[in-house]
């Protein structure tokens, strides 16, 4: 009992053996309570991303500074995940512990990750159209919309290869943010734990499957209301938005599945199964 209201962080075997019984629960989960979950997640994580555009549209901004500060405020989207509740896909790669550890099988973590994700589209989508009808893309005498079209023409006009090994880095980092989270106590721990890795990786340019589907489908309505497009917004499309979320999506499970959960399934967990 004495443990439960300690002020001591988890200790990363702890953490570890958090994550794996975690798992566990995240792939069981009624298949309408883990849709409804999934949706609330893209939202949120559009929130993030709402809030990272209208950051970086100042243009008196230096690049450096736009872009942490816009990587800061991208974080709102995590912190609502994890302490208001909601299924993440990039995060639930980490049920590839709980995979490894023989505890739920392929069939539970494919189907936890095809509802989570399918539902996080239609969560950061939904909020898209919100956003759209909101107006809100007319602020800054119009920066804003000039500032999400030119999000997803860079996105659209990236190699294959960078999607991926940017997704790969993406996911690394959003799953240490959500492992440090695990180690906390209190809403400032999360709050902490997951500000320095997702500005890290927002401000580096890394490639975030969830917050594409909330720019794309944003940045597809605006060219659609024939607004004036800078340079490359022609080449937004919906085989453009596929095209980027395919290896970005790849490159976030190897990112949290392989080069987090599974790292730390051979450190912590593999060990002692083994009796080693």
């Amino acid at each position: 009992m004495a443990d439960s209201f300690s002020m001591d962080a988890y200790s990363p075997q702890q953490i570890a053996e958090r994550v794996d019984n975690i798992g566990v629960t995240k792939a069981r989960l009624p298949l309408l309570s883990m849709a409804m979950l999934g949706m609330l997640a893209g939202a949120f994580i559009g929130l993030g991303a709402l809030y990272y555009t209208l950051v970086i549209s100042d243009a008196g901004l230096s690049f450096g500074v736009g872009r942490v500060l816009g990587g800061i405020c991208f974080s709102l989207g995590l912190l609502l995940v994890v302490v208001a509740g909601a299924e993440l896909f990039t995060g639930n790669n980490l049920l590839a512990m709980a995979w490894a550890d023989g505890k739920v099988s392929t069939a539970e973590v494919m189907r936890n990750w095809a509802v989570v994700c399918c539902a996080n589209f239609a969560g950061a989508a939904g909020l898209a159209v919100l956003v759209y009808l909101s107006g809100h893309t007319s602020m800054n005498a119009g920066a804003v919309a000039q500032t999400y079209l030119k999000i997803a023409a860079a996105k659209s006009a990236m190699p294959v290869s960078e999607l991926f090994f940017r997704g790969v880095l993406c996911n690394v980092l959003v799953c240490m943010a959500v492992w440090m989270v695990l180690a906390g106590r209190t809403v400032v721990d999360k709050f902490f734990a997951i500000v320095l890795p997702i500005s890290a990786f927002v401000a580096a340019g890394f490639e975030h499957s969830i917050a594409n589907m909330y720019f794309f489908p944003l940045a597809l309505l605006l060219k659609a209301s024939g607004v004036a497009l800078p340079a490359g917004a022609e080449f937004i499309s919906v085989y453009a938005m596929f095209r980027n979320l395919i290896p970005v999506i790849i490159g976030n499970i190897v990112g949290g599945s392989v080069l987090v959960a599974l790292v730390y399934y051979v450190i912590y967990i593999r060990p002692k199964k083994l009796g080693e």
